[in-house]
């Protein structure tokens, strides 16, 4: 998918220019130099990328993103377990709308949670063998066609179990 047909493909108003900077043209190589500080997504609608920071011990997963009254719309957490695992997250303390999209070992994403409230404690389940989880602003996964079935590529993610593997350092 071209830059053009991501633009159409958003068509959102005056979103459109803010998301379509998140927003890559999947032409690119199957490989490509990945980034410790950056998560690529794709799927049928194209690819996206967002600056991350990464949550992988168990301080940082428990803070999460607690006590943030915003996040840039092209950033996001990604948290990190040392093995596969059921997820389950909540929102306590977190003061904006969030999507949690869960993915297993090889970067497969399993399951997305839409919109996740704002402060409450209901438990919002991943599902099993849960080895990723992003949390992005809440409603983008929707708008950017982020589904079950997507690819999420990040360098934690072994390469030879990834389903889209980041290149090699040479």
């Amino acid at each position: 998918m071209g830059i053009s047909n991501a633009a159409t493909w958003l068509n959102r108003g005056r979103e459109t220019a803010v998301l379509t900077a998140v927003i890559l043209a999947t032409c690119g190589p199957a490989v490509a130099q990945c980034r410790d500080d950056q998560v690529e997504l794709r799927g049928p609608n194209g690819t996206a990328r967002f600056t991350v920071e990464v949550a992988d011990d168990d301080a940082e997963r428990s803070r999460g993103l607690m006590f943030r009254d915003s996040m840039a719309r092209s950033a996001g957490m990604l948290f990190i377990y040392d093995t596969p695992r059921r997820a389950s997250f909540w929102m306590r303390n977190t003061l904006i709308p969030l999507d949690m999209i869960f993915a297993d070992a090889t970067g497969r994403v399993t399951r997305v949670h839409s919109n996740a409230i704002p402060r409450d404690e209901t438990p919002i389940d991943g599902g099993t063998d849960v080895l990723y989880v992003l949390e992005i602003n809440g409603g983008l996964a929707k708008r950017l066609g982020i589904a079950e079935g997507a690819d999420l590529r990040h360098p934690a993610i072994d390469a030879g179990l990834a389903v889209w593997p980041c290149e090699s350092a040479p």
